[in-house]
């Protein structure tokens, strides 16, 4: 990709607009991104940090974007799109993974069809350098639908995967975070401080509420839309800071973090997995737009307000089959953005900013 660009998409003025290539008889094509929720607010980020954020968005949105453009695929242009996140270590997916407890990095990814509804998902590997990739490699040259840990390598290893030491992953930043929650950690919960608190509950400080979102967001990934009017969804994450006992959240469950159906829509969520398992959410605005005819708008904020009331935080972005866009959030904000032929470029951070 050429700087010049890129440095377009970052700006955004109002007049930047994606490549015209449509016709009025064809559908229109794009994608939606997203690289996590939660507490994400101005006066926390300078602005040198920020731009560093805007710039890799902006660069994963024209990697995907540009197979799009090419008639390539929604799958291949998810898969684009996460790579470069993937391989950034601004989010919690492939590079700059979060710790567990034992300061290893564990990932998790999952990929989705909306033509076939085939899916693929993997969950707990240590050395897979681009994790969505092996999700896709499960879906297309398996029986099966989600492989976990060492069987997931071992299945790699058979497809030709050359593996990363787990360093490849780590940062100081990721570091820095697991130290801190392990001093947050009190004996009276039995190392079992990674199984979420209700939000709800009383005596819960703002500080504390604060460092308990803040590591446990950060998931990448990426909904498109083709020029054949295939949907796909792909969602990459590192999980949890100070995951314990082999934890995983919904990124690798299909129906919960990613969703993908031609009929309804594309999702991929980010937040607290765990009462995203519990509300489905992926597949929840799927439902709510199949059985109950609802927007993509108002079936990503119904399933959102599920999940608040369960006492989860996070967002979702969600695509449909004529190119509805919702990135939906209850979190402070989300980083996040979309490209569309014929359409202004949108890259944003804060919870003011576009949401669709």
């Amino acid at each position: 990709m050429k700087l010049p660009l890129l440095l377009a998409a970052v700006a955004l003025p109002a007049s930047a607009v994606a490549h015209e290539s449509t016709t009025p008889t064809m559908k229109t094509y794009g994608l939606v991104i997203h690289g996590g929720a939660g507490v994400i607010q101005r006066d926390q980020m300078s602005a040198e940090l920020e731009a560093q954020y805007r710039a890799t968005l902006a660069e994963a949105l024209q990697a995907g974007y540009a197979v799009l453009e090419s008639g390539g695929a929604a799958l291949d242009a998810v898969l684009a799109a996460v790579r470069v996140m993937e391989d950034s270590p601004l989010f919690n997916a492939g590079k700059g993974a979060v710790f567990n407890a034992d300061g290893i990095c564990e990932l998790d990814a999952s990929i989705m069809n909306g033509a076939t509804l085939q899916a693929g998902a993997i969950a707990g590997v240590r050395r897979i350098r681009n994790p969505l990739q092996l999700a896709r490699e499960v879906m297309e040259h398996s029986p099966h639908v989600m492989m976990i840990g060492e069987g997931a390598e071992r299945f790699a290893a058979s497809r030709g995967y050359e593996f990363v030491e787990n360093e490849y992953f780590h940062t100081d930043f990721r570091r820095a975070q697991l130290e801190r929650a392990k001093k947050r950690e009190t004996r009276a919960d039995q190392g079992t401080s990674s199984v979420p608190l209700d939000l709800s509950s009383p005596g819960i400080s703002d500080d504390a509420l604060h460092f308990i979102r803040e590591e446990k967001y950060g998931t990448v990934g990426c909904v498109a839309l083709d020029q054949a009017g295939n949907l796909a969804a792909g969602t990459s994450t590192g999980g949890m800071t100070n995951k314990k006992f082999g934890r995983v959240g919904d990124v690798p469950v299909i129906g919960a973090g990613t969703y993908a159906n031609n009929a309804t829509c594309a999702v991929s969520a980010t937040g607290w997995g765990e009462y995203f398992i519990r509300a489905n959410v992926a597949h929840d605005i799927s439902a709510q737009m199949e059985y109950a005819a609802k927007d993509i708008n108002t079936a990503a904020a119904y399933t959102l307000a599920k999940v608040a009331k369960l006492g989860g935080d996070g967002g979702v972005i969600a695509l449909d089959h004529d190119g509805n866009v919702a990135m939906d959030f209850n979190s402070a904000g989300m980083y996040r953005g979309y490209m569309f032929a014929g359409r202004p470029v949108v890259v944003a951070i804060y919870g003011d900013e576009p949401r669709r």
